[in-house]
């Protein structure tokens, strides 16, 4: 894709259906669909069911287009359908019994994402279509930086010499109604550039979506970067800013209107809880509260106990973690990379981590936490990550159950050298287990050597009766075998 092209997308009149996922029961699953249209555009009728008329409602109306959200329900069945204007798209919505799930991450690039040639950009999404047209996924889990929105700090003028200015400067600076205007219009602009490529639109419209954020979501190390910094108006600013459009753009949602799948009703934490016939999906918010010396905040633990203790019985447990909960110590690394003031700028990237030596008593009560989930009230626990732009997996035993571990990173963002996996690889093997007895420890993808593959990828998850197994797509690889989870 180039910026031409992400300009003519941008200028698109309409952009949707895109749907999201409310949870399902035997009987039905309910829906939520988002179109984005030019303000005072009339856009084509929505029926679900080949007849039922659904009324729009207005979410939001911002720089010059309209916001409009679709709730509905279809019914339980391999090819269910809502027409949008003439055309038809089919859903599977039978989610009772035997189905498949996506799950995706990193949908974006650091610096050029919007100069890549579609093709390149966008291969493994053409190759997750063809997989739907063989054998529909009901979900696609998105699992953290659906857009990459570094470039934010390029938006106007005033947020460039910001970012220049001395740190007292950027203390004093207020986060003005320009900065505003200009920062909000670039988030939603980005979403629209992204969701609208056809390849994801695609997507979009024919698969029930599940989506937490990320730090590219905001911008790089949203949480991980200094206290002073953090505090400022205009970081606090842009944080509010990507929020409104997370909430729009991500959850279909309004801040003040959250649906009732969010944990937190005031909105502080925006992680989420779906139900559906014989397993839950649950993903924690680790970017809103998040703090250099915590990664989900008071909030978020409040909540997310609460969450897990009440999941239906015998309903398997997917547990999104946008950063992966078992990786390598990393305490040893930042101790050497503390010793070198040049290498200190890559502090902000390790603290993302759950490993991070910040984060060592978090991580604990977190592993803790899943423990005694999937001991005493006796629920297999899949945990699902992205992040790090390589695939892999892991496992954490249990006295009771194996808790397993899986990571895809990235379907857009390049794969980094095979180097860089072989020292991650290495890294693996530093330090002790984080509890005692109960050890972590990564793995090989099925049929892969080495920790880690270094191949943009995405993940499916099957259920066959009351069996799950998991298997990752590798670029220029193919299919691992698959895993029993």
């Amino acid at each position: 894709m180039t910026s031409i092209e992400a300009n003519t997308i941008i200028d698109q009149h309409l952009f949707g259906p895109f749907l999201f996922a409310r949870g399902g029961t035997a009987q039905s699953v309910k829906l939520a669909a988002l179109v984005v249209a030019d303000q005072n555009r009339e856009i084509p009728e929505f029926r679900a069911n080949g007849t039922d008329v659904i009324a729009p409602e207005r979410l939001a109306n911002l720089y010059g287009r309209t916001y409009w959200r679709f709730e509905f329900e279809l019914p339980t069945n391999r090819a269910a359908t809502y027409c949008f204007g003439n055309e038809t798209y089919e859903v599977c919505t039978d989610l009772g019994k035997d189905l498949r799930i996506g799950f995706v991450s990193c949908n974006g690039q650091e610096d050029g994402d919007l100069d890549r040639p579609l093709e390149d950009r966008n291969a493994l999404w053409i190759d997750l279509g063809k997989e739907h047209a063989k054998q529909p996924f009901s979900l696609l889990l998105h699992g953290g930086d659906q857009i990459y929105a570094d470039g934010v700090w390029e938006c106007h003028p005033d947020i460039i010499a910001w970012e220049k200015a001395r740190r007292r400067e950027r203390a004093a600076t207020e986060f003005s109604d320009v900065m505003r205007d200009a920062v909000f219009k670039f988030y939603l602009d980005h979403y629209l550039a992204i969701y609208g490529q056809p390849q994801i639109s695609h997507m979009l419209k024919h698969v029930p979506s599940l989506m937490i954020w990320d730090d590219h979501d905001i911008f790089d190390g949203w949480g991980s970067h200094k206290k002073w910094f953090q505090s400022t108006a205009v970081a606090k600013g842009m944080f509010d800013c990507a929020r409104m459009a997370f909430c729009l753009m991500q959850l279909c949602c309004m801040p003040d209107e959250l649906p009732d799948m969010v944990m937190d009703r005031d909105g502080k934490s925006l992680g989420w809880r779906v139900d559906f016939p014989g397993m839950s999906i649950i993903s924690p918010d680790l970017r809103s509260e998040r703090t250099p010396g915590d990664v989900m905040g008071p909030n978020g633990w409040r909540d997310l106990p609460q969450t897990l203790e009440t999941v239906p019985e015998g309903n398997r447990i997917f547990l999104m973690s946008s950063v992966p909960v078992i990786g390598p110590r990393l305490s040893l690394v930042e101790m050497v990379l503390h010793l070198f003031p040049k290498a200190q700028k890559y502090e902000d990237d390790l603290r993302d981590q759950w490993q991070s030596r910040w984060h060592r008593r978090e991580w604990c009560r977190f592993l803790e936490l899943i423990e005694k989930i999937a001991n005493e009230r006796d629920h297999e626990i899949t945990l699902l990550s992205g992040e790090i732009h390589v695939a892999t997996r892991g496992t954490f035993e249990t006295p009771g159950k194996t808790i397993h571990q899986l990571v895809a990173s990235g379907i857009s963002h390049t794969a980094p050298p095979a180097a860089f996996a072989r020292v991650l690889g290495l890294l693996a093997w530093i330090g002790d287990h984080p509890l005692p007895d109960r050890p972590t420890k990564l793995r090989s993808l099925p049929g892969r050597k080495g920790t880690y593959c270094a191949a943009r990828n995405y993940l499916t998850l099957l259920r066959k009766d009351t069996n799950w197994t998991a298997n990752w797509h590798l670029e220029g690889i193919g299919w691992t075998p698959d895993l029993s989870v």
